[in-house]
């Protein structure tokens, strides 16, 4: 890492709802945000479901998000690095991000190194014991005839429909997913000790759980959850040293 630059994580703003006029109040605090921390920021990762839905017809995109699209593309091109996750409301996100703001896009949790931090960062759904009737979910929606199928409903149709499931479905909208469950309940928190059990991992970094969340598991492993953009705003931020979480 550079000198004096810090490593930026923020996810769940599911921009788009409830309804457009509240998310714009939203999307603009994030804007905010994103501004406020260009000046220090070396790498920004933005760990899924920064869009209630997303869909990426050949043609066509969803329309809105001008304003947070606008300011990604302008870090992105000032040299800031930015990783995004797909998350479990933009999981049909396809190559937009990568081919016209040069963010990668990822479905997987991946390894990050970092002044000799080891990082394992993700979106966090579908991981780890239970959640079962979500799992089943995601095959069938990750499916590449579904979405095959999908695409031919028009956009005013297709975009419509998922919205209205998006807020109204609890295995989508996550309703079921923002109270702490305790340690020894948290799916993540298993899953994060059954990958200490194989490998050392310095921190692990997720969001999809709208809960910030910082979990001591062994006395150099730590597991942080960045809350969200609807109620919390919150993220978290390493310096090079350590990792904390703040609130915006």
């Amino acid at each position: 890492m550079t000198t004096n630059k810090k490593i930026y994580f923020a996810s769940d703003q599911h921009f788009g709802a409830p309804t457009a006029k509240l998310s714009k109040i939203r999307e603009q605090k994030f804007v905010s945000w994103l501004e406020a921390i260009k000046t220090d920021a070396e790498v920004i990762f933005l760990l899924g479901d920064l869009f209630d839905f997303w869909f990426e017809y050949k043609k066509v995109v969803p329309k809105g998000f001008i304003r947070v699209l606008g300011k990604l593309a302008e870090l992105r091109d000032s040299g800031i690095q930015i990783y995004f996750f797909v998350g479990n409301h933009d999981l049909w996100m396809q190559d937009y991000f990568e081919t016209e703001l040069n963010i990668p896009t990822f479905h997987k949790p991946q390894e990050f190194t970092f002044n000799n931090k080891l990082f394992l960062i993700g979106h966090g759904d579908g991981l780890g014991p239970g959640d079962k009737g979500y799992k089943r979910m995601k095959k069938v929606f990750t499916n590449p005839f579904s979405k095959w199928l999908y695409k031919w409903l028009h956009p005013d149709i297709g975009v419509t429909l998922a919205q209205y499931l998006s807020v109204k479905n609890k295995l989508i909208s996550g309703e079921e997913d923002v109270k702490f469950l305790g340690e020894e309940n948290e799916w993540l928190v298993h899953y994060c000790k059954r990958k200490l059990i194989k490998k050392k991992f310095d921190y692990f970094v997720f969001g999809h759980r709208h809960l910030p969340m910082e979990i001591q598991l062994t006395k150099k492993s730590k597991y942080i959850n960045t809350g969200d953009w609807i109620s919390h705003f919150t993220y978290a931020v390493f310096n090079g040293e350590e990792m904390v979480l703040k609130s915006y």
